[in-house]
């Protein structure tokens, strides 16, 4: 089934906002739901925390969090494989059911075991999502706004963000915290009809599966250009296994670590961000409702971070927009460890989701003009899922530091994972350019393969 909601373009037409604008809104609409349910947890575990009957410790509140980043890993290195014969629509579909079916799981949860299963099983539906969004997106999109198409994409997380810390700030104290994660059970009734009925499947996968009628006619609408053999992703278990060694060419085989590594730092301040800025705030001494606002401050910079960093990023490279916004998060996160007035906290909390979100953000863009088209599905899921490992270390790091009185030093950690990805993402552009030239350094105007752009830097 292909989706109706565009109109046809003769072959071959060129792609604008207003084709790629189906898809983009229903990634959206799916990625909205994704922060939500990310967030949750965060802005109401200072609630769970003073629920003596459910028995959260800060270690195992940490420990719960790593759980919930486990089952994203697992859900993102997974995703790529069921894609293949699945699809990427039904995949997305499967995504938000898992997740919605976690939060119901967690809003039932009687002891801290059965909650942090709960909060696994969201994980395997969120980790898949990410990258199979940000690969539709990437795909439509027209290719000299890919950077802005995944900045806006991206605002729909911290919307998401946003909505999960007014849930905390209000039904939290109202109703107990139990009703937010019901409330995380709505994206299964909102998002999944809409999705079945509305989003295209690629046209990559569908030619990869032997339909080129199917995979033509899509394209034809959407303006895209009608796929050749080469630019589909192989199917089965051998394409993946030649997907993956594709990524170690020559001219990637030094990239595709670095991608990795900051993709690492980035997901790290992601997860350990909003997992525990809530409570690490009400540690430092403020209150508990301006703890939880700090939550949404920072995801309302992070939209604002979003918009600026895409149409930067369209200018300048993706490679140096993320450099620099990880070097400014980890000066944001040093700030925050200082004793500030409230109003100047406010004020550094909004500027750092500026940078935060969005260095992370970049990455991805980064890596989307790394690959081939036919690469650049599992190249994205493997810099998400490998960079999970880092949203696995956030929380659980931040947990032990919390469990044990130093909560200040979180702060800390977040500034040293910012300078670690500044200098991973920076030397991108480099390591491409040793792996075409065989490890001798060649002038970064030397020319590159149509199909495998150099990264902007």
């Amino acid at each position: 089934m292909t989706s109706t909601s565009a109109p046809a373009s003769p072959p071959g037409a060129p792609r604008t906002f207003r084709t790629v604008l189906p898809v983009l809104a229903l990634c959206w609409l799916a990625v909205f739901f994704d922060g939500m349910d990310v967030n949750i947890y965060g802005a109401v575990m200072p609630h769970m925390l003073d629920d003596a009957g459910l028995g959260l410790t800060p270690a195992g509140a940490g420990t719960v969090g790593s759980w919930t980043t486990f089952g994203m890993l697992v859900g993102a290195l997974a995703a790529g494989n069921v894609t293949d014969w699945l699809g990427r629509r039904p995949m997305l579909v499967a995504s938000v059911v898992l997740f919605s079916l976690g939060s119901a799981l967690c809003a039932l949860a009687y002891d801290v075991t059965f909650f942090g299963a709960g909060r696994f099983v969201a994980g395997l539906g969120l980790g898949g999502l990410m990258p199979l969004c940000l690969a539709m997106v990437l795909e439509f999109a027209p290719p000299r706004r890919a950077a802005l198409m995944t900045g806006l994409l991206m605002t729909s997380y911290h919307a998401g963000g946003m909505a999960a810390t007014g849930l905390g700030l209000t039904l939290a104290p109202a109703a107990g915290w139990r009703w937010v994660f019901w409330a995380g059970v709505l994206p299964a009734v909102i998002a999944v009809p809409l999705l079945l009925k509305l989003l295209p499947e690629s046209p990559g996968v569908l030619l990869a599966r032997g339909d080129r009628a199917g995979a033509d006619a899509v394209a034809d609408r959407y303006g895209l250009a009608r796929p050749a053999a080469v630019e589909a992703p192989a199917a089965g278990a051998k394409g993946r296994i030649d997907a993956i060694r594709a990524l170690f060419r020559p001219e990637s085989r030094w990239a595709t670590p670095l991608l990795w590594l900051a993709s690492f730092c980035g997901l790290l301040l992601v997860y350990g961000v909003s997992t525990w800025l809530p409570t690490m705030m009400r540690a430092s001494g403020y209150g508990l409702s301006s703890s939880v606002s700090f939550l949404m401050v920072i995801n309302a910079g992070g939209i604002v971070g979003m918009l600026i960093a895409g149409r930067t990023a369209d200018r300048f490279g993706a490679v140096r927009v993320s450099a620099i916004w990880f070097v400014l998060t980890a000066a944001g996160a040093l700030l925050l460890k200082a004793q500030l007035p409230l109003g100047v906290t406010y004020a550094v909390v909004a500027v750092t989701g500026i940078w935060l979100f969005s260095a992370q953000v970049m990455v991805y863009a980064a890596t989307g003009t790394v690959y081939r088209d036919s690469e650049r599905a599992a190249g994205l899921g493997l810099v998400t899922g490998v960079g999970r490992t880092g949203a696995v270390v956030g929380p659980w790091l931040v947990g032990v530091l919390a469990s044990n009185g130093n909560q200040g030093w979180g702060f800390t950690a977040f500034a040293l994972a910012g300078l670690v990805g500044a200098a991973a993402i920076a030397l991108v552009p480099l390591a491409q350019r040793l792996g075409r030239s065989g490890g001798r350094a060649t002038p970064a105007s030397a020319t590159a393969p149509a199909s495998v752009p150099l990264v902007k830097d």
